[in-house]
């Protein structure tokens, strides 16, 4: 999905989550890279938006979101699986992301890879994690 039809949708998630629950500063959530990435959104059983993920041209995961009331249910690994699969169509071989130190273990599960030490972003713990692209697009 383009940014401009994601964010009316995105938007609400990233507010909620990264700067109201998480503290993340407003000027450091939006930056000017959504205008370029693909987006993904899941819904709920009534069409209310409940989680989001972006996938940057240099094939980076970002911006993964799900509304507090629906994390542990797979939301998530919907998500993430979406941004695995449209890197695949947009023939990208590995993809990264910047893990917040506390989900880096969600990330494990997929088949995600910690490549150095931790890092401080917008205040919080994170890991930069890759995962090489298999073509049968079984990870996860």
């Amino acid at each position: 999905m383009i940014w401009d039809e994601a964010r009316p949708l995105a938007r609400p998630i990233r507010e909620i989550v990264f700067v109201e629950e998480q503290g993340v500063a407003r000027e450091l959530e939006w930056d000017d890279k959504d205008a370029n990435c693909d987006h993904a959104v899941a819904f709920d059983g009534n069409g209310r938006a409940i989680g989001t993920a972006r996938l940057l041209p240099d094939a980076r995961i970002g911006r993964m979101a799900v509304l507090k009331e629906w994390r542990g249910l797979g939301v998530g690994a919907a998500l993430l699986r979406a941004m695995l699969a449209r890197a695949r169509d947009k023939g990208m071989t590995e993809v990264t992301l910047h893990a917040q130190q506390q989900a880096a273990d969600f990330y494990r599960r997929f088949g995600f890879r910690k490549q150095g030490g931790e890092f401080q972003e917008a205040g919080i713990p994170h890991v930069e994690m890759r995962l090489h692209l298999r073509r049968s697009g079984n990870d996860g």
